[in-house]
């Protein structure tokens, strides 16, 4: 009989067919969806998070432990449909204009949905407008921003500038991250937060929610 160990560790292993297989005979079982996605599969990502930030383990793996963990998530939402999940906040997320770097982005918009957010991925090239008409749309709890390259760090402020300007800043926590971002550049631009990783990126998201 699979347990929920099992599942947790497909998860790190990063092995999607393990994680599909053993979901679904946990669903055959009757096991209620929404253990197997507490007990099994964020445990299994944690654990990725926290070995990625450790340096344990790099972008790449973590990337097919996302997927192996998204596997087993596709066929437990199937089985919630109707049921009402209590979701830990709203993440719209988004690489700034002229830039398109997306890995790292991608990677905090997974482990930050897999921390049990709802996440709204814009891509890569978003302009200031488009942020605050996103915004406008799907009312979200946080706002995130990366920036791969030096000469798109100052979209950030435009954006953030562009956020004040249509009278949302104070509906929303905005926080950035990516190589050429520090501390002290989001305390300058009037950000709430910064993450050198995706691992810190999902603990900032859920300290400001108040749920870490």
């Amino acid at each position: 009989m699979a347990s929920m160990n099992d599942v947790a560790q497909g998860v790190i292993e990063g092995n999607v067919d393990k994680v599909k297989d053993l979901t679904a005979s946990l669903l055959e079982s009757g096991i209620d969806p929404l253990e197997i996605i507490n007990q099994g599969l964020i445990v299994g990502m944690n654990t990725v998070g926290e070995r990625f930030k450790a340096g344990d383990m790099f972008v790449p793996e973590v990337l097919m432990c996302a997927k192996a963990m998204s596997s087993g998530m596709e066929l437990v939402k199937s089985r919630l449909a109707g049921r009402k999940v209590q979701s830990a906040g709203k993440l719209l997320i988004g690489t700034v204009k002229s830039d398109l770097h997306d890995i790292g982005k991608n990677l905090v918009a997974m482990m930050v949905e897999s921390a049990g957010f709802e996440v709204i991925n814009l891509g890569v090239d978003v302009d200031p407008e488009k942020f605050v008409n996103a915004i406008k749309e799907y009312q979200p709890d946080i706002v995130g921003m990366s920036a791969l390259l030096t000469t798109t760090l100052p979209y950030m402020k435009e954006t953030i500038e562009a956020i004040e300007e249509a009278g949302l800043r104070d509906q929303v926590k905005i926080i950035i991250g990516g190589a050429p971002v520090t501390q002290n550049y989001a305390d300058q631009i009037g950000a709430d937060g910064y993450a050198p990783e995706a691992a810190s990126a999902t603990e900032l998201c859920k300290k400001l929610m108040g749920v870490a």
